[in-house]
């Protein structure tokens, strides 16, 4: 039961001018609020509308450019190596990067080309390709990763093992021109004599097993005090 006081007062607030208009004014806000709204959704449909239109297209261009920056690495791969494999073996050598792709991914053949002939990259030359294309290969894969994770330090552990002795030198000459040209840091390690290296590496030190231990000595050389 309600007493006539109290059920007599929504009538009265209804019948109040002031009351309604103060009503129409909220509903006008949130009227005005929920415009806004519906306009901001709207723009947002038209939006998500024209993106899932142009979507294909936007993979497929995507899809066409990662290719053709994936053949320009590869083309400059294969510049930069043959002529590596030329200085330092002084032979008519290139090589060929065969790409193709399957599943979304894309694999790649390395081969040598000699005058048109096709040779196989461990086989053709008792591995001293292999010792030229593996370094060169390896700075071109430290080259994209991330500087600011991943430091610049490559460390070549007997990469000359295949060589001539009489070819080690120019090999070094690479390796030392392509580290200052790219700003890396390069170790390399390897069981020839130190004078072969003397030209150009910025220091040298030579490991010799003893009954004591592994005795180490930094050698100077006439090329360094030159500098």
């Amino acid at each position: 039961m309600f007493s006539p006081s109290e059920s007599s007062r929504p009538q009265q607030e209804l019948r109040s001018p002031k009351a309604l208009q103060r009503r129409c004014w909220e509903l006008a806000a949130v009227r005005k609020q929920k415009s806004k709204e519906v306009a901001l959704l709207t723009d947002q449909m038209r939006e998500t509308e024209t993106y899932v239109s142009i979507s294909e297209q936007v993979t497929e261009a995507l899809e066409t450019l990662s290719g053709q920056l994936f053949e320009q690495q590869l083309h400059l791969i294969q510049e930069k190596l043959t002529i590596a494999l030329q200085e330092v073996l002084e032979q008519p050598l290139k090589l060929k990067a065969v790409a193709e792709w399957k599943r979304n991914a894309a694999t790649v053949e390395f081969q040598i080309e000699r005058e048109g002939n096709t040779e196989d990259i461990m086989k053709g030359q008792g591995g001293s390709v292999a010792n030229v294309l593996s370094v060169g290969l390896r700075m071109f894969a430290l080259m994209t990763l991330d500087e600011t994770e991943h430091r610049r330090v490559l460390v070549l552990d007997e990469q000359d093992c295949w060589l001539r002795p009489d070819l080690v030198p120019r090999l070094v000459k690479i390796i030392h021109e392509a580290g200052q040209a790219l700003g890396f840091q390069i170790i390399m390690i390897s069981h020839h004599d130190p004078t072969m290296f003397e030209r150009y590496a910025d220091c040298i030190y030579q490991f010799t097993p003893s009954k004591d231990g592994v005795q180490v000595q930094r050698i100077e050389t006439d090329w360094q005090l030159r500098d």
